[in-house]
């Protein structure tokens, strides 16, 4: 009698398993005892247990075949195009193996993690929660969704997400660390501290762990304590760059001779042609970038920022003309009739207060003050316009840089439902029951014309500092994501120019509908100007708006531990001893410098 192969049994249990599932899981079960590591045996018997309606067993079987999957030669080769980062085998591979067997939980996790790696968050989200339909029990697939929706900024499902992860693995310090960072994006700061605590007494070891504490620690105001988590992790790990730039980030501490060669050793340990270790390697730059410039040393100061910058500029690849063209659209689209037309259209709510600009502008002091009034709540720098915007290009037109286009053809109940969406998806970030509340992200200056349709009765106050003081911050700073512009000086001279071209035209075509606050002018008196700002906001003067930085509310931005200072011009001229390498940022600004503070008559 000829013996039966491995996969004639497979293929002869398959044609059973619609009329006769239990045969089906019989002979499942019988290929299993003669290979136990077979995964697709494993997958067979959960397709017979889900017709025969045994859901729970049927989850476990497909848990099963993801153990199974490491003596699987096809999957171990998608793996292997994975941690090689060869993206479209590793897709090509997986999509083969769900066109033969669309419950694959093995392959559905990897290609979710395919989807991920280039963006596509919302199909990582479904393939997913499709892996988890099958196989309810699997905790890594659970763990990617958590971080999938960390990525979208939906961090409350995130630290729910990650609340069941840990129950099944309550000793993996990452899930531990993703869960306390989520909770601080949604204000939950005195238990992301309380976790991080727990953490890093059981891990003392983890230097990223020691760095994420210092992170929690700095939010909330506590920088001796940032400080002393910061040296544990160096003590922990002496090379971790990010660690030695958190540091140079608190702006005010000094770094001392001894903190620059320990910095030179970690930068000169690093083979060139490591590429892995770019991002070690360039938090070290920022960091000398600023050691020597504590230590007045203005050229090798320089030298490290170009360096750093360098790196950074080469892993993002900003292209100036993108933000350009939408300046240019939203320009030529957003006219007085424009606005006329569409007056009384989106969410009438009042209750946002948006302070936008260029980062490193003032924004965060102009927050902490305005955060400090009776009627005001501070949150942080909120995601949702720009994903709004981008979601909306990308629904209607498939490109999410289109948004203009797609803001012009909107109708008007999609207008009110978006800004009702804003509202909803940042009352998270509201902890009282005051009226208005803050969002800062800086970048929202880009979508002025979307707050005006979506938010008609939101406020708007542009933050504006002087282009080279403001300009320089920014080339200084290593920012943990985005502001992609920022690593050029070209392209940061480029972007301020942008910033102001739309911002001009926005005074012109909707007139008072944005309030300036001149950084210098606040610096020069600051109570006329608060006074001014307070009465534009329709809102009376309070004392405490003027004692800000006696407020202990968190703040994450960079400036965090500046606003915790009274006003002071410390910030001021901060670019003169750079003058020498800072040519290509003057050209860049063209006349939007020599018109400073008011916009050229022409530009564009």
């Amino acid at each position: 009698m000829a013996t039966v192969t491995h996969d004639q049994a497979l293929a002869n249990a398959h044609q059973l398993l619609t009329d006769q599932p239990g045969a089906a899981l019989a002979q499942a079960r019988a290929i299993l005892e003669r290979v136990p590591t077979s995964a697709a045996a494993h997958r067979l018997a959960a397709h017979a247990l889900r017709a025969l309606g045994r859901e729970d067993e049927a989850g476990a079987a497909s848990l099963a075949a993801v153990g199974a999957a490491i003596h699987d030669p096809a999957m171990i080769e998608a793996a292997l195009a994975l941690a090689d980062d060869r993206l479209p085998d590793a897709e090509a591979a997986l999509r083969q193996r769900l066109r033969e067997d669309a419950t694959d939980v093995a392959a559905i996790r990897m290609l979710a993690e395919v989807a991920g790696r280039i963006g596509r968050y919302g199909d990582a989200e479904k393939l997913l929660s499709r892996a988890l339909a099958l196989a309810p029990g699997f905790g890594a697939a659970r763990a990617n969704l958590a971080t999938v929706y960390y990525k979208q900024n939906r961090f409350a499902e995130a630290a729910t997400t990650l609340d069941a992860v840990l129950a099944g693995d309550p000793d993996n310090p990452a899930h531990a660390n993703l869960k306390a960072a989520a909770l601080g994006r949604i204000g939950g700061y005195d238990e992301a501290i309380a976790l991080y605590t727990t953490l890093t007494e059981r891990f003392p070891a983890h230097a990223k762990l020691w760095m994420s504490y210092g992170h929690m620690l700095k939010t909330v105001g506590r920088q001796d304590d940032s400080v002393a988590a910061y040296r544990r992790g160096l003590a922990a790990e002496p090379g971790l760059g990010e660690i030695w730039w958190s540091l140079a980030n608190l702006k005010t501490i000094r770094f001392d001779a001894a903190d620059r060669a320990a910095m030179a050793a970690a930068l000169a340990a690093i083979d060139d042609g490591d590429a892995a270790r770019d991002d070690d390697r360039l938090h070290l730059h920022f960091a000398l970038g600023k050691a020597y410039d504590d230590a007045g040393e203005a050229e090798a100061s320089f030298g490290h920022y170009a360096a750093g910058n360098a790196i950074r500029a080469e892993q993002l690849g900003y292209d100036a003309a993108d933000t350009r063209a939408v300046v240019d659209a939203a320009i030529a689209t957003c006219t007085p009739g424009f606005f006329a037309e569409r007056v009384g259209q989106g969410d009438p709510a009042p209750d946002p207060i948006f302070i936008l600009g260029m980062p490193r502008a003032g924004s965060t002091l102009v927050e902490q003050i305005l955060a400090s009034h009776s009627a005001i709540e501070g949150t942080m720098e909120l995601p949702d316009i720009p994903a709004i915007a981008l979601g909306l290009g990308r629904d209607a037109l498939g490109e999410g840089r289109r948004w203009v286009e797609a803001l012009a053809a909107a109708a008007p109940e999609q207008l009110a439902d978006l800004g009702a969406q804003y509202l909803r998806d940042t009352a998270v970030q509201r902890k009282t029951t005051k009226p208005f509340y803050i969002d800062k992200l800086p970048n929202n200056w880009l979508y002025v014309p979307l707050i005006r349709m979506i938010l008609p009765n939101a406020r708007i106050i542009d933050a504006r500092r002087h282009p080279l003081d403001c300009c320089f911050s920014n080339f200084r700073q290593h920012f943990a994501k985005g502001q992609a512009f920022s690593y050029r000086l070209t392209d940061m001279g480029a972007y301020y120019r942008d910033y102001v071209r739309l911002m001009a035209h926005i005074d012109a075509v909707q007139p008072g509908r944005v309030h300036r606050v001149i950084h210098e002018a606040l610096l020069a008196d600051p109570e006329a100007e608060v006074r001014a700002l307070l009465g534009w906001l329709d809102l009376p003067f309070e004392d405490a708006c003027m004692a800000f930085h006696a407020n202990a509310r968190a703040v994450r931005t960079a400036s965090s531990e500046q606003v915790r200072r009274p006003i002071n011009r410390d910030g001021v001229d901060q670019w003169r001893p750079y003058a020498a390498w800072l040519g290509p940022l003057e050209d860049a600004l063209g006349p939007v410098l020599s018109a400073y503070p008011d916009a050229p008559a022409d530009d564009g």
